[in-house]
């Protein structure tokens, strides 16, 4: 953890953000090998930079405790911060109503209402309307 603190003030610095996620310490790289962020026979302790090539992985964790997303990044790739704001957004907003989102999403845009959802139940829940562009692909105005 130590690795991190000077890490998440080396970020501070350089890029202008802090840090404000949670961070696990994992010394024995027992949950880095469970999620395959690291090779198999790496072991823990002091190791040299080729052998502490890990996966740079995001997990998205949903309101009822589910992996709800994984992104891998290379090592040698930064993270797409705004994705990863975006898939949160997109995890909470679905997982809060009976919605999908469409590729590009982003918030305040419409969204897709599934099809487990009936027409009939669709009006009774979005009074206000929506547009039915397939049989299968109706959107809505996001729900606040």
């Amino acid at each position: 953890m130590s690795d991190h603190a000077r890490w998440l003030n080396d970020i501070k610095e350089t890029q202008g953000h802090a840090v404000n996620y949670p961070l696990i310490g994992d010394a024995d790289l027992t949950v880095a090998k469970l999620y395959d962020m690291i090779h198999p026979n790496a072991t823990g302790g002091k190791r040299t930079a080729v052998e502490n090539a890990t996966v740079r992985s995001v997990f998205l964790i949903g309101p009822d405790k589910k992996v709800k997303a994984m992104i891998a990044y290379p090592m040698s790739t930064g993270r797409n911060f705004d994705e990863v704001l975006r898939l949160l957004d997109s995890v909470q907003l679905t997982a809060k109503h009976t919605v999908a989102t469409p590729v590009n999403w982003k918030p305040g845009q419409d969204v897709i209402i599934p099809t487990s959802v009936s027409d009939d139940d669709a009006r009774k829940k979005y009074p206000q309307g929506f547009k039915t562009h397939k049989p299968y692909l109706r959107t809505v105005q996001q729900p606040k």
